[in-house]
């Protein structure tokens, strides 16, 4: 597969796009963010509030 064709999200902390790994191949529908750092600062929000 192309780099060109992978599938793409958009990450709801920083808002960037990424694209398929394929570390993700087996759970792709459940990853939400770009990285565990905005996995992490997305916990940490959601304490503050």
């Amino acid at each position: 597969m192309k780099k060109v064709h992978l599938p793409t999200k958009d990450c709801p902390v920083c808002e960037r796009s990424f694209t398929w790994r394929k570390k993700w191949a087996k759970d792709w529908q459940q990853v939400k963010y770009c990285s565990e750092r905005c996995r992490r600062s997305s916990k940490q929000k959601a304490k503050r509030i």
